[in-house]
C-alpha cells in the first residue's frame, strides 16, 4: 500500500494518510435475476481499488490515479452534473450520501486498483464503496452495511445513470472471507454460504474482450423483462416481477398466447436462473459439488440461448474449461458480451485448467486472456493508516 503514498501536504497540521479498500465481486450463479427481485449468489474478490488519502477541510474531492496519473477534481458544496468520466462514481456517491443525511468530507488521495478494466467484475461498486470511506474521513461511514450498498447503488442508477440491481454493491459491502453471499433481491435478506475451498477454487477468466453489452442492450433486457412480467399479469394478477413467476405460471401463459418467443426466452432465463441459484446452495452445503457445477453449466447455456447475452469467446472459454478433467463447471460471469467467466474446479486441476486455456483459447479468438484463481473477502473497510511521509 505504500506505493500508494504519494500526497501533497492538506492545509492542516495532521500529515497521516489513511488507506481504504472495497473489493470487485464475481457472481457465481444468479445472473440477471438481481433487478428482477430474485436470487444471488455473489462473492467478494480479494480484487478490488485501494484509495490512500488525507482528510482535508477544504470541502473538495481531488483523486489522482496510480496508473497514469490522471487527476480529477469537484466541490462537496457545487458537486453538478455528471461528466460521463470515471469521477462520476466518486461524485456520485457524494450526491446519494449527502441526500440521506451522512456527512461527507473532502480528500486528496490516490487510486489504485488490481481489477481488470471492462471484466464485469463490478469495479464501479468496488470505487462507490471506496469512495465513501474516504469522504468518511478515512473510516467507517456512519451508516449500516446495507445502507452503504443501497446508497452506492442509488448513485449509480440516479446520477450515473447505469439502471444496476443491488447485488455489486451489496457484495463489496457485505463480503465475508471463505464464503459467498446468498442475497434475496426482494427482502435483502442475506446470509453467508461457506465454499469448500479445501476442495475446490474459484478461477476467473478474463476473456481478453471487454464487456461490450452497453446500456442501452442491458436497458433493453429490462425492459422485456417488465414487457413478460405485464402480460403474465394479465392472467395472474399477483405477479409484481418476474420472482413471482413460477414455471408452470409460465408454461400457461405461453400456452395462452400471452408472451411473444422473445419474452418467454428472456422470462425463463430469469425463472430458472432463480431456481438454480437455490439449488446450488442447497448442492454446495451438503458437499455435492458435481450437482453445483452442472447448475454453473446449465447458468451459462441459459444466458447463451436464452437471454442471449453471452459472445464467442466466453463460449469459448466455457467450452475449453468443460474438457478439462477436474473442472466441476463454468459459466460467464457479469453481464455478459465479454469480460470473465467464472470456474469450479478441483483444486489439484487447477494448472491444468490454466494450461488448457493458455494453450486452446489464443488460437480461436486471437485474445490473450487473463486466468487467476480468487478468494473471497472481506467486504469494505479500512486497511490502515501511515505516515505519508515516508
Amino acid at each position: 500500500m505504500r506505493a500508494l503514498i504519494a500526497l501533497e501536504p492538506p492545509p492542516t497540521d495532521v500529515w497521516l494518510a489513511r488507506v481504504v479498500r472495497a473489493p470487485g465481486r464475481v457472481n457465481l450463479i444468479g445472473e440477471h435475476t438481481d433487478y428482477n427481485e430474485g436470487f444471488v449468489l455473489p462473492i467478494a474478490i480479494d480484487l478490488g481499488i485501494a484509495i490512500a488519502l488525507i482528510p482535508t477541510d477544504d470541502r473538495r474531492v481531488t483523486l489522482t490515479l496510480a496508473d497514469g496519473g490522471e487527476s480529477e477534481t469537484f466541490d462537496l458544496d457545487a458537486i453538478g452534473p455528471r461528466t460521463g468520466r470515471w469521477i462520476d462514481y466518486v461524485a456520485g456517491t457524494a450526491w446519494a450520501m449527502a441526500g440521506a443525511g451522512l456527512p461527507v468530507r473532502g480528500f486528496r488521495g490516490v487510486l489504485a486498483s488490481d481489477l481488470p478494466q471492462g471484466a464485469g467484475l463490478s469495479s464501479s461498486a468496488a470505487l462507490e464503496l471506496a469512495s465513501a470511506f474516504a469522504m468518511s474521513g478515512g473510516a467507517e461511514p456512519p451508516a449500516d452495511r446495507m445502507t452503504l450498498a443501497r446508497l452506492a447503488q442509488r448513485a449509480e442508477n440516479a446520477y450515473v445513470g447505469v439502471a444496476c440491481g443491488l447485488m455489486d454493491q451489496f457484495a463489496s459491502a457485505h463480503g465475508e472471507a471463505g464464503a459467498a453471499l446468498l442475497l434475496d433481491c426482494r427482502s435483502l435478506d442475506h446470509r453467508p454460504v461457506p465454499m469448500p475451498l479445501d476442495e475446490v477454487a474459484i478461477v476467473v477468466t478474463h476473456s481478453g474482450s471487454e464487456r461490450r453489452l452497453g446500456q442501452s442492450a442491458y436497458n433493453e433486457r429490462r425492459a422485456q423483462c417488465d414487457a413478460a412480467v405485464a402480460a403474465i399479469a394479465t392472467r395472474e394478477p399477483g405477479v409484481q416481477s418476474l420472482r413471482d413467476v413460477t414455471p408452470a405460471k409460465l408454461d400457461a401463459a405461453v400456452a395462452a398466447g400471452a408472451l411473444d418467443p422473445l419474452l418467454e426466452r428472456r422470462a425463463r432465463h430469469v425463472v430458472g436462473e432463480n431456481e438454480r441459484v437455490l439449488d446450488t446452495v442447497t448442492a454446495l452445503e451438503s458437499g455435492d459439488l458435481e450437482a453445483a457445477g452442472r447448475l454453473l453449466a446449465a447458468s451459462h447455456a441459459s444466458l447463451r440461448d436464452l437471454y442471449e447475452v453471452s459472445s464467442p469467446e466466453l463460449d469459448a472459454l466455457v467450452e475449453i474449461a468443460t474438457a478439462t478433467a477436474g473442472v466441476l463447471g463454468s459459466r460467464l460471469t457479469g453481464a455478459g458480451f465479454g469480460g470473465c467467466t467464472v470456474t469450479l474446479v478441483r483444486r489439484e486441476a487447477v494448472g491444468r485448467l490454466t494450461d488448457a486455456i493458455l494453450r486452446e483459447y489464443p488460437p480461436r479468438t486471437a485474445l490473450t486472456p487473463r486466468v487467476f484463481e480468487v478468494q473471497p473477502s472481506d467486504g469494505a473497510g479500512v486497511v490502515e493508516a501511515v505516515d505519508a511521509g515516508v
